[in-house]
């Protein structure tokens, strides 16, 4: 299967099945000398893992982590970092009845026309646990870009139709649901309870707020910043929308209010008045802050009954059986943020050889 790797020079293979022995990735292209350790990736898997409230999975993983190479005497050598989390809570049983037929939604139908085999075992690699590679290499790249005073706020923005309205981002880890909003958070539990109530599932939109970028980071035609953060994004498989800037909402607006007027700043730096592209301006980054956001689907397996078509051609009715999450936007913050801090790691390291003057100052003696 091609399309497991991502990057050019920061470049990531994962690997493994929801239901195999395991899940992981390997990490090649990080520098030597990073501090790093198991415990600066658990921290960010386990604001991913599930069963740590009702809305998520009760499928019970600790999802622990072992560095198998690549790290010597907490730090890296710059040669491939490997991980591994081993699978350990399977219930594969719950999933021997679809393999006869394709749920809605799910990737059964498009993986047998392209392979004529799938391992239908929590959906193989189309599963929401192939993310844990991905948070496995974006605390690397997080703990990369932190060292240069980039940092990120990502939180889930709104569930359904409950959106946030007052910003405290001290309050993101205080709820279940990952909202900077006390009252939005009330507000979609309840909503949340409904839809669980009735056997159904909803969705919302995670941003992720990029602070500290330097300006001149992407290339202004196939590599442009946006063009790769929107690939890494759209590549999580839950992700049907991506937004940079106003996104959408460019389409209402005019010249006159959607240009960002620059002026000079207190220290005779250029910067920005107001930021509707979102920090990017042809591609490359103009020094504000990178604002994106995902649009999440509702989860796909969802008690209720559904109509479907089996192997044999038939049109059923089905009930899918097994552990699933209610909604998978409050997962999804952490792996949207680990996406975008691959891509800005990817870029910044693309961009050492973009002026003769940087490879001087680099290089010389």
């Amino acid at each position: 299967m091609a399309g497991s790797t991502f990057g050019t020079i920061f470049k990531i293979t994962t690997w493994g099945e929801s239901h195999g022995k395991g899940v992981g990735v390997v990490v090649d292209g990080c520098p030597a000398g990073l501090p790093l350790c198991e415990e600066d990736i658990q921290k960010f898997l386990d604001r991913r893992k599930p069963g740590q409230s009702k809305y998520t999975t009760p499928r019970k993983e600790d999802d622990t982590v072992e560095i198998l190479s690549g790290v010597f005497d907490g730090k890296t050598t710059g040669t491939p970092i490997s991980l591994v989390v081993y699978n350990k809570n399977q219930h594969s049983g719950d999933y021997s009845e679809i393999a006869s037929y394709y749920r809605p939604g799910h990737a059964d139908y498009t993986f047998d026309m392209k392979y004529g085999f799938r391992d239908y075992r929590g959906g193989g690699r189309s599963s929401g646990r192939e993310t844990i590679g991905r948070v496995a290499a974006g605390a690397i790249a997080v703990k990369i870009l932190n060292q240069l005073g980039i940092t990120f706020t990502t939180y889930t923005k709104s569930i359904g139709p409950i959106t946030v309205k007052n910003f405290d981002a001290s309050q993101i880890a205080e709820n279940p649901l990952n909202m900077p909003d006390t009252e939005a958070a009330e507000n979609a539990q309840a909503y949340l309870d409904a839809c669980m109530a009735e056997l159904n599932s909803s969705g919302g939109v995670v941003e992720c707020i990029i602070c500290g970028m330097p300006v001149g980071i992407g290339d202004p035609v196939f590599e442009k910043l946006n063009a790769n953060l929107a690939k890494a994004i759209m590549s999580i498989g839950a992700v049907k929308g991506f937004e940079i800037g106003d996104g959408f909402d460019v389409a209402k607006a005019t010249g006159k209010n959607n240009n960002d007027a620059f002026r000079l700043s207190a220290n005779g730096s250029i910067e920005k008045v107001t930021n509707h592209a979102g920090g990017i301006l042809g591609g490359i980054s103009d020094g504000s802050d990178i604002i994106l956001r995902a649009s999440i689907k509702p989860t796909p397996s969802i008690a209720a009954t559904q109509q479907t078509v089996n192997k044999s051609g038939d049109e059923i009715d089905i009930n899918i059986k097994g552990r699933h999450d209610p909604i998978i936007v409050p997962r999804a913050v952490v792996v949207v943020e680990s996406m975008a801090a691959i891509t800005i790691v990817d870029a910044l390291f693309s961009n050492m050889s973009a002026r003769m003057d940087s490879l001087a100052t680099f290089y010389r003696k």
